[in-house]
């Protein structure tokens, strides 16, 4: 597999959320097994590699990037098709969801696919335990529960207790003595006996769902490989305040201050965001107390990951040099949308949201900024090997950062519309670093199609300053594409195709489209800034195996062209 992901071959492919697929029998979710169907047509098409978001375990609101573990799978993800899932047979579980209402069309529905799948799971562990005699999987199990105890142990107590807690996940409204890690075993030997084989049968559930995620996942990831696919994983740069690593190990966090990302002219989102930025609630490391361990937890998690995907993407990579934060947890935002920075102090007794460690407002800030992101990422290259790693360097990008990122050999990303020469025109996209990643969208950004009707709706302004600037803004980007100067014209096929084209030819090691850029839909998975309810759970109408004559003009508009990019 190494050969495919070398940066002397130029390679193209897609991000697609998981959970907006949809597969041949999913729940309502994609599914592991729904990643194997879009290896099939990702292959099928020449794209040699299938980017995911995150993976880990999530919390309430279902957002990938915020984790209730680091080293947890996301149950969601679990296929239940009998030959992925031994213990459900088609029989039973046909019986189980004859008791739940269909899946609606539409986005997922999470509350019926979390129904749904827990039901069933439910149902397996049951079979599971059943057996009077011992069977092979057995013995896989408890295999995999001996090397997994490190982490397993804590997550599947820590999951045991939400349970306990009435699936309350903010952990201080769980009983007192269950709050620490350290609390909740002490109070654990106290348990009669009755209560505690209860406790321990559903610590023993969670860690059989955990079994059964990093099965199928490491099976997809071989199945990938014969297909000649690679696939790309997600590392957060945060995990929830309320996840099993904080509750576990509290003295590797810095609790005081909440991580996010300054306000910045793309992500407007509402007026909190507008003024102060995105707050995103993660809480910092503490970088000392990790440095004691060399860094275990992170490279415990990086290899995790590694058994499940070829190339790490690791998010947000402007955190590890310094860090936006603020003083106060998302829930108060409310509080500061409106008010003014000195009265903002006076609410928080003179913290204000700034970057830790420095601003970068000095030569000896900046300095001190580029070398602790030099020393924390080099440890993460490190432990995922040469070219094992992309860093997610988009935002309000300090002079510092790209230059350090090519001395550690860690590609970055270009976005066509955001990279500009001297004289205002887009850099081409031949001249591209060979280490870098390019693509005109992310998961945070509007479908291709949006951001060009956007555009041309622009040019039909009555604002003549306004149209004029629209007019250029596609004379640019069609330009790039190495098309001539276009009279502004709906979103097409064509213009697909033309756009498409300017990210085949880059110089760039990869090229990644959006799942619904390359089919031409107008689905978005994200909104920064904003907790709308359709963040994270748009899902593209039709199933894989539809996409051929479902989406045949926009897939038509680019296939042939991507033969020239192909090892």
């Amino acid at each position: 597999m190494k050969k495919l992901l070398d940066p002397k071959k130029k390679i193209a492919g897609t991000l697609a959320p998981l959970f907006a697929l949809r597969g041949k029998s999913d729940l309502g979710i994609g599914d592991v097994g729904t990643l194997r169907e879009l290896v099939d047509w990702a292959s099928a098409q020449g794209l040699r590699f299938v980017q995911m978001l995150p993976i880990n375990q999530t919390g309430n609101d279902h957002s990938p990037y915020n984790l209730i573990s680091s080293m947890a799978l996301e149950p969601l993800t679990i296929s239940c098709r009998p030959e992925d899932f031994p213990e459900l047979t088609q029989q039973v579980s046909k019986k189980e969801l004859e008791k739940f209402p269909a899946t609606p069309a539409g986005p997922v529905d999470y509350q019926g696919v979390v129904a749904k799948k827990k039901a069933l799971f439910e149902l397996a562990f049951q079979r599971f335990s059943s057996f009077k005699s011992k069977t092979y999987r057995h013995a896989e199990f408890a295999s995999f529960c001996k090397t997994e105890k490190g982490w397993l142990a804590p997550y599947a107590l820590h999951q045991a207790l939400t349970e306990w807690n009435g699936g309350k996940e903010v952990i201080t409204e769980w009983q007192e003595e269950h709050r620490t890690l350290k609390s909740a075993l002490a109070w654990k030997k106290s348990l009669p006996d009755n209560e505690l084989k209860h406790l321990e049968s559903r610590e023993t559930f969670w860690s059989f769902i955990q079994w059964i995620a990093y099965t199928q996942w490491k099976k997809a990831k071989a199945y990938a490989e014969k297909k000649g696919v690679s696939l790309i994983g997600d590392v957060p740069v945060g995990v929830s305040i309320y996840s099993v690593d904080v509750w576990e190990s509290p003295k590797i966090f810095d609790l005081e201050r909440s991580c996010g990302a300054p306000a910045e002219k793309v992500f407007q989102g509402d007026p909190f965001t507008m003024r102060w930025g995105q707050n995103w609630g993660f809480p910092l490391y503490n970088w000392q107390e990790m440095s004691h361990s060399n860094f275990a937890w992170w490279r415990r998690r990086l290899r995790s990951l590694k058994s499940f995907f070829h190339l790490l993407r690791v998010d947000h990579a402007l955190g590890f040099y310094r860090i936006y934060s603020f003083p106060w947890r998302p829930e108060r935002n409310w509080e500061f949308a409106e008010i003014s920075r000195e009265q903002a102090a006076e609410k928080t007794g003179g913290k204000l949201p700034g970057f830790v460690p420095h601003e970068d407002d000095t030569e000896e800030n900046r300095a001190a900024n580029c070398k602790c992101g030099e020393t924390l990422l080099g440890i993460l290259a490190e432990e995922t090997g040469a070219h094992g790693l992309i860093a997610e360097d988009l935002g309000e990008v300090p002079p510092y950062v790209r230059p350090s990122l090519a001395k550690l050999g860690l590609p970055g990303f270009k976005i066509p519309q955001w990279e500009h020469e001297g004289d205002g025109q887009l850099t081409p996209s031949e001249q591209y670093p060979r280490l870098s990643i390019t693509t005109y969208a992310t998961h945070d950004h509007p479908p291709l199609s949006v951001i060009w009707e956007e555009i041309v709706e622009k040019t039909r302004s009555g604002d003549g300053y306004v149209a004029g600037g629209a007019h250029e803004e596609l004379r640019k980007l069609v330009r790039f594409a190495g098309g001539e100067d276009p009279t502004p014209r709906e979103y097409s096929p064509e213009v697909q195709g033309l756009l498409l084209r300017g990210l085949w030819k880059s110089n760039s090691w990869l090229a990644a489209v959006n799942i619904n850029d390359l089919l031409g839909t107008n689905d978005r998975f994200n909104v920064p800034g904003t907790t709308c309810g359709q963040n994270w759970s748009a899902r593209l109408e039709a199933p894989i195996s539809q996409w051929k004559s479902a989406y045949s003009p926009a897939i038509d508009s680019w296939k042939s062209d991507l033969k020239e990019m192909r090892p």
